[in-house]
């Protein structure tokens, strides 16, 4: 009985090995692609990542475990769009024989106002354009795996449906913003997708690549669209350094209103653990924020505004005069 036993359960073991061995390896450059991927695909395939969550894309260093991780994958998922611009070779280099999928082939991408022939990569801001990449994820995965095709296909249409029902709550949240007060200033022009689809204007401090750096002309254009429209509050972003921003909230004694997710979904546990929990907590962030639903995640007394700036002449003036009676003491 125990020897039949055993043998049971080692016959168990080699047809779940074979099973994982069988599963398809897929890999995607950004968190928001592989989260889209797990939502569709499931436990069907061996879903991989390249930049990790909370990294910048745009400026992303891949390492030979990286070109290991894409030579094995039998699908990749890029967002193109010049958004990964070290992908092209890291693939090439790894000599995969696996399928690329650009998830954003089929759309209409905003042309930059800087550059012929360019374009912002960052089309996920909008969930109508998100579409068009569930859409592509979801033909990758039946050209490599059709054995799994009505699985995809249905997973597909009830994630099409989540996304449509987020889509139709960003547009409603976003109309309790003053129509003068619908102005998103982050640090970088990732936002614009976002402002097209739900009738915001947005002013990114540096352009569409976070490999930029900002000039004075910036810093000068900025302020003057926060004193133009007399928005309360500006915005950080979660992967990118806010010192600037918050500079830029002080000098214009005006509230940084929270963080925004934009190349990169959150930490697990986080507000944007999710793609589509990343696209909500950012419309929260920015609605709660502009339209004064609640007090902002950071006051300008906070970010050393005015109200700062007293508190350290007070404390200033209190060292002085310490100063001056150690001083008077030690001369007598």
């Amino acid at each position: 009985m125990i020897i039949r036993l055993s043998l049971i359960a080692l016959l168990s073991i080699v047809i779940h090995n074979t099973s994982l061995a069988q599963q398809k390896v897929v890999i995607s450059s950004a968190s928001m692609i592989w989260d889209m991927v797990d939502n569709i695909a499931g436990d069907k395939i061996e879903n991989r990542l390249i930049v990790p969550i909370g990294s910048d894309p745009h400026t992303y260093s891949p390492t030979p475990k990286d070109a290991q991780k894409v030579a094995s994958s039998d699908l990749i998922f890029i967002n193109g769009l010049t958004f990964e611009g070290w992908i092209t070779e890291l693939i090439e280099n790894s000599g995969t024989q696996g399928k690329t999928i650009t998830v954003t082939d089929g759309l209409t991408p905003i042309a930059s106002s800087q550059y012929k022939n360019a374009y912002d990569p960052h089309a996920w801001m909008d969930l109508n354009r998100a579409q068009t990449y569930i859409s592509n994820i979801l033909q990758g995965l039946i050209d490599v795996d059709p054995d799994n095709k009505k699985f995809y296909e249905e997973n597909y249409k009830k994630y099409a449906q989540e996304l449509k029902e987020l889509d139709a709550y960003i547009s409603k949240r976003i109309l309790e913003i003053p129509e003068e007060k619908r102005l998103i200033v982050t640090s970088h022009d990732a936002f614009s997708y976002y402002g097209q689809r739900y009738g915001l204007d947005v002013q990114g401090i540096i352009g569409i690549s976070t490999e930029s750096e900002a000039q004075t002309s910036d810093i000068i254009r900025i302020s003057n669209s926060i004193k133009s429209s007399g928005v309360p509050a500006i915005f950080v972003e979660s992967t990118i350094n806010p010192k600037l921003i918050k500079q830029i909230a002080t000098d214009n004694g005006v509230a940084i209103g929270g963080s925004l997710y934009a190349d990169s979904i959150g930490e697990k546990g986080s507000s944007g653990s999710t793609y589509l929990q990343m696209m909500k907590s950012n419309t929260d962030v920015i609605v709660d924020a502009l339209s004064g639903n609640h007090n902002t995640a950071t006051a300008h007394t906070q970010t050393g505004g005015s109200g700062g700036v007293k508190m350290y002449l007070i404390l200033g003036g209190l060292m002085l005069l310490g100063l001056i009676f150690f001083i008077t003491k030690m001369n007598k």
